[in-house]
């Protein structure tokens, strides 16, 4: 496996790349594995609502970090890939868990505002990167405002893309690389993002039924797409379906393939 520095900086070469950078996320090492044996996928990242809910945990920095970490130096240890880390909103101290972060071998990490005052949320980006520098590597953080995710179902539209594009802002002045907008699935919300932050510093999840395609979202501007939660809820629907089907009298699906 290559050196630390180097898979980070392959990890922001790929954000900056004129391709959009698409991570089905990640939860254990088989899924990880799986991933990565994937034609076309050149970085992993982790989903820490798929990690929690492996080991029974809600999501939202419920499950202990040591084993939060734990699986994450699993994954990392699995595979020959740059790995990002979703460190949730930093347990308390983000900068110490980019650091622990660092130690297991993730080289890039998403951190949640959750809508503190912005000062403080640039102050934990920017304890992030600093982290990173001290660790001798470019750590690529994906700088989560949760402007959309956290606002009513009222919420002017208008205030929320200038509010995502001032926080946003104040991340990538900061050092960040990207600015990550869960919520926003929008055509004109997401172009008025990315003409707000630039083109290249818009990362986004797809959300199944809602999204536009990965490939549009490349024309509109956006560095990355990921998939949070939602490649383990498709593993588990194949997996409810296929229970379904045989408990019915059945058979498992034929195409089943020896993935592990």
């Amino acid at each position: 496996m290559t050196d630390l520095a180097t898979r980070a900086r392959t990890l922001l070469d790929l954000h900056t790349a004129p391709d959009v950078l698409v991570l089905p996320n990640v939860w254990d090492v088989v899924s990880a594995q799986v991933v990565a044996g994937t034609d076309g996928v050149r970085a992993l990242a982790t989903a820490s609502h798929g990690i929690a809910s492996t080991f029974g945990y809600e999501d939202g920095e419920n499950i202990p970090l040591d084993l939060h970490l734990d699986m994450v130096r699993r994954i990392v240890a699995a595979v020959d890939l740059p790995v990002s880390m979703d460190l949730e909103a930093g347990y308390g101290d983000a900068g110490e868990t980019a650091r622990r972060a660092i130690e297991v071998g993730v080289v890039g990490g998403n951190l949640e505002d959750q809508m503190k005052p912005l000062d403080d949320a640039v102050a934990a980006v920017e304890a992030v990167l600093r982290a990173g520098r001290d660790a001798g590597i470019d750590f690529v953080l994906n700088a989560r405002t949760d402007a959309f995710v956290r606002a009513g179902a009222d919420a002017d539209r208008d205030q929320l893309v200038a509010e995502a594009v001032r926080r946003g802002t104040a991340f990538l002045e900061a050092g960040a690389p990207v600015v990550f907008v869960p919520g926003l699935v929008a055509r004109e919300e997401i172009e008025a993002v990315v003409e707000g932050l630039g083109r290249g510093k818009l990362t986004l999840i797809s959300v199944p039924g809602a999204s536009l395609p990965a490939r549009e979202l490349q024309e509109l501007g956006v560095s990355r797409v990921s998939t949070g939660p939602f490649t383990q809820r498709v593993a588990l629907t194949a997996l409810q379906d296929a229970a379904l089907e045989i408990v019915a009298g059945g058979t498992l699906p034929a195409g089943t393939r020896a993935l592990n």
